[in-house]
């Protein structure tokens, strides 16, 4: 938030707050879920989502329907292809879009594969602009509901969360995803931490705070420290590649060494010099995800070895920081 913007909230909040708790905790749910504008900003911005929505311009598009009037968007590509071929789905980001991970969408779907790239209700062409994890996880089910199972999954940032989470069957109400593989780039293992960070940006005592978090378990069934990502990584029984840059500035290496831990299923690479948006499309880790994707024949050419690059970190588009660590 803008300073100005952000004194006119905390100063909000602490009168509301002061009135009732719980209704301030409630309303900095509603806060907390608000997505940025669709519309990049900034010159940078604005040349990457042109070139992924160049790249998506001869894919199919779908609406996909949500409980509560919600709505996802979906492009698919090679749709109409015959023969055996794997099926793909790409997940983005807080604040960001499928244009952003067009990159990776088209080196997929050079394979042959089918591949279907998600807008998040607040996102895209999905319209909207709100969001929580309930919502990401429906979206997921709505995707596979209409195209089928996946042959793997590719995430980023909070949509490779909303993956793990799928398929783990955190979400009351909604049936585990299913998939053969799971690819996890600058994905947080757990939520906590932004509700507390979120709190303390917006000046919320103790009893709002609790509210706040409270309002998680209303929306989705499941209370916040039960969205673990990472403990959930370890029950799924599918090989998981989690791909991640020490110099992540927004989502802390930290989590990908927590998924790291969930066991032997869970295979990690630092892909170092890419922080957290450059890193979806950086050549090594396109080429390391192939070959991941490619199971048991193209396993070797995966290993445990970083992906080191010396490079300058420029933002791959323009996001306030705690948005694009979703």
């Amino acid at each position: 938030m803008a300073n100005f913007a952000l004194e006119v909230t905390r100063l909000g909040f602490s009168a509301l707050q002061a009135i009732s708790p719980h209704l301030a905790g409630r309303t900095a749910f509603r806060l907390f879920c608000r997505t940025p504008s669709p519309r990049p900003k900034g010159a940078r911005a604005k040349a990457a989502h042109a070139a992924g929505a160049a790249r998506l311009g001869g894919a199919e598009r779908f609406t996909l329907e949500l409980a509560g009037g919600a709505k996802a968007h979906a492009y698919r590509l090679n749709g109409g292809a015959r023969g055996k071929r794997q099926r793909l789905l790409v997940t983005h980001g807080w604040g960001s879009s499928a244009e952003y991970m067009a990159e990776l969408v088209s080196m997929l779907a050079a394979t042959g594969a089918e591949v279907v790239a998600l807008d998040f209700p607040g996102h895209g062409r999905a319209g909207g602009r709100f969001l929580h994890m309930g919502l990401a996880v429906k979206a997921i089910a709505a995707a596979e509901a209409r195209f089928g199972g996946f042959d793997a999954v590719i995430g980023h940032s909070f949509g490779g969360a909303a993956l793990i989470v799928s398929a783990a069957g955190l979400l009351p109400g909604v049936a585990p995803l299913a998939c053969g593989r799971l690819v996890l780039i600058g994905a947080p293992s757990e939520m906590g931490w932004l509700f507390t960070d979120f709190g303390r940006l917006i000046g919320l005592r103790p009893a709002a705070q609790a509210a706040l978090e409270t309002e998680v378990q209303r929306v989705t069934g499941r209370r916040l420290r039960e969205f673990d990502a990472g403990n959930a990584a370890s029950g799924i029984g599918r090989p998981v590649l989690v791909i991640h840059a020490e110099d992540d500035k927004e989502v802390s290496p930290t989590h990908a060494r927590r998924y790291q831990a969930a066991g032997k299923d869970v295979r990690l690479l630092w892909a170092n010099g890419f922080g957290h948006r450059r890193i979806v499309g950086a050549a090594p880790v396109l080429a390391a995800i192939a070959a991941f994707l490619e199971g048991d024949r193209g396993e070797d050419g995966v290993t445990d070895e970083s992906i080191k690059k010396d490079a300058e970190i420029i933002p791959f588009f323009e996001l306030p920081a705690r948005r694009a660590a979703l």
